[in-house]
């Protein structure tokens, strides 16, 4: 129970330095690719789940935004499998650093938007002033629209970072609470126990959906763009 809270979201280091690039590269490792004829049960699922999600993402693009594929499906593969291997026990998860999420966010939406005002340039300014604006109001609506185009990648990269690193933190919480109560009342113990167990299912669900939530907004952003 001395152990700080925030222990496990310090930049692990190996004799002074930072081991986060070989923590960041181990998720490739989950996902070798395909060589033999007929594959097996992991690689095939991993090849229907991944046609899935890129079929649902790529259903609404335009030709140009299909360039994008493959990036959306490294990006939703990498995410995560760095999330679920976060969940272990000792193991740092990086998307809980929030420079490493708007270092994924910024350039994904720099890239849609800039697409954008390069091949749509008149619908992209269009966004700023809607149609029928008041004249009085156009001054105030174009800062508004303004900023609420350069919050995109930080309300990305505060989505991912709040979830994942609540989620830890619950986990922490609670199973140090079901350590301590072990000595001091065992039924209340075993219902806390139980109780993570169930929130550690559910972080399983979160990593997920975060990672498909955060891959979904970029193709959106993508979509208005292109």
């Amino acid at each position: 129970m001395n152990e700080n809270l925030f222990a496990s979201f310090v930049m692990p280091s190996f004799i002074g330095l930072p081991i986060v690039i070989i923590i960041v590269m181990f998720p490739i490792m989950l996902f070798p690719s395909p060589s033999r004829l007929i594959n097996n049960r992991l690689i095939t699922f991993q090849l229907w789940l991944t046609r899935l999600v890129l079929k649902q993402m790529m259903a609404m693009h335009s030709n140009k935004g299909r360039t994008w594929s493959l990036m959306l499906v490294s990006l939703i593969m990498f995410i995560g499998s760095t999330n679920l291997l976060g969940l272990l026990p000792h193991t740092f998860t990086p998307t809980t650093q929030l420079s490493m999420n708007l270092g994924m966010a910024i350039p994904l939406w720099a890239g849609a938007v800039i697409m954008g005002f390069r091949h749509k340039t008149k619908s992209s300014l269009a966004h700023f002033l809607p149609q029928g604006t008041p004249i009085p109001l156009i001054p105030m609506l174009i800062i508004i629209e303004t900023i609420s185009l350069f919050i995109q990648p930080m309300a990305l990269a505060v989505r991912l970072t709040a979830n994942i690193t609540a989620g830890h933190l619950l986990i922490h919480l609670i199973g140090g609470a079901a350590l301590a109560l072990i000595s001091i009342n065992i039924p209340t113990a075993m219902v806390t126990f139980i109780i993570l167990i169930m929130l550690t299912i559910l972080e399983f669900a979160v990593a997920l959906i975060q990672a498909y939530v955060f891959t979904l907004l970029v193709s959106l952003y993508l979509h208005d763009n292109t």
